[in-house]
């Protein structure tokens, strides 16, 4: 029962060798006879000469499968890499000690049945040529199950490294949200004090944005069309808090809402563009939102405020979901007198909860 199990899980190897044999197998039990002679004088015409097409083919077909056999059972118990010699001893055995033997005794039966006089060369060389198909033979079988075990081995390696983006996205994402939600508590805090009535309307705005931070909470990447949503709906946030001092304008010439990138992308830049930089009604700071087919451009005048250092903490988190979201990277180009970001964008959701 043990052999048993052990073939069947051989033949659930990738390859499907059927039109192979199906051609090679008549094929080789063909034309080594013919090429050796074994039919000696006999005509076409003779009986004898179709009993041993089928006899010459029966042997094909015992030595294909018979080492096919062995070829999968070792593969199945034996790793080349672990254990190469027990490998080239289990092929050699299916030569030496089948094929080889089972030849010699099929021609000194078609020899006593036809009564063609098949000389000790003639059975030498046909051995010797079915030795030498066999080793062919396998040596095809080898390289065909060899790629495929490399491309199995690379679309595992692809899932592993996709699984652990994902992991990796999702903890990223789980920094994000809590800095979000306390730098929104801390403003309402301020608004109850100063501004009741803002401070209610801030509330229902901020409820409408942790709406989304929650739907996307297990999500590597979100839509272009439902990012700049939430961005909109937190530029209102901004709007209640700073009045017309702080506009974010978004421009949407040749914008493709169905791209994908990380969920807060464009709103975490807004608010950096907020907390570093000084801005009054008189001079307002206005964040431009340009979208384009494959990106978003992010910029904002630099007109640095006294007493905030940041660490970059935010930029490097969101540098590096973008890189895992879309295998692109996240472009910074902090100017003297401006800060541009470009959020590349991708076609493929990464992340997404099942």
């Amino acid at each position: 029962m043990a052999d048993g199990s052990l073939y069947i899980r051989a033949m659930e190897l990738p390859i499907d060798d059927r039109r192979a044999r199906l051609l090679c197998i008549p094929v080789f039990g063909v034309a080594i006879p013919l090429l050796t002679g074994l039919y000696g004088s006999l005509g076409v015409g003779d009986a004898r000469v179709w009993l041993g097409a089928l006899l010459f083919v029966a042997l094909s077909t015992a030595i294909w499968h018979g080492n096919r056999w062995l070829l999968f059972r070792g593969r199945s118990s034996l790793d080349w890499l672990e254990r190469p010699t027990r490998r080239v001893i289990l092929l050699a055995v299916g030569i030496v000690l089948y094929t080889a033997p089972l030849t010699v005794l099929t021609l000194l039966a078609w020899r006593a049945l036809s009564g063609v006089a098949v000389s000790a060369e003639q059975i030498r060389t046909v051995a010797l040529l079915n030795v030498i198909c066999v080793v062919f033979v396998t040596h095809a079988y080898e390289t065909v199950l060899l790629i495929k075990e490399r491309e199995s081995d690379l679309l595992r390696v692809e899932r592993t490294e996709r699984a652990r983006a994902e992991a990796e996205l999702l903890a990223l994402r789980r920094q994000v949200d809590p800095h979000f939600i306390f730098n929104c508590l801390n403003t309402l805090q301020q608004l109850i004090d100063e501004d009741p009535t803002r401070a209610k309307a801030f509330n229902q705005d901020f409820a409408a944005v942790t709406r989304y931070l929650l739907a996307t909470s297990d999500r590597g990447a979100v839509s272009l069309a439902d990012e700049l949503g939430f961005v909109r709906r937190y530029g209102a946030l901004l709007a209640i808090r700073f009045g017309d001092a702080f506009r974010v304008a978004v421009h949407e010439a040749d914008a493709n809402f169905d791209t994908m990138l990380p969920p807060t992308s464009l709103q975490l830049l807004v608010e950096n563009a907020a907390k570093h930089n000084t801005f009054h009604a008189r001079e307002p700071l206005t964040v431009h939102v340009e979208l384009f087919a494959d990106r978003v451009v992010v910029s904002n005048a630099r007109v640095h405020r006294e007493g905030v250092v940041g660490a970059g903490l935010g930029l490097k988190n969101l540098a590096e979901r973008v890189r895992l979201a879309g295998g692109r990277a996240l472009e910074i180009d902090a100017g003297e007198g401006s800060f541009r970001v470009v959020v590349p964008l991708t076609d493929v959701a990464v992340g997404d909860a099942a």
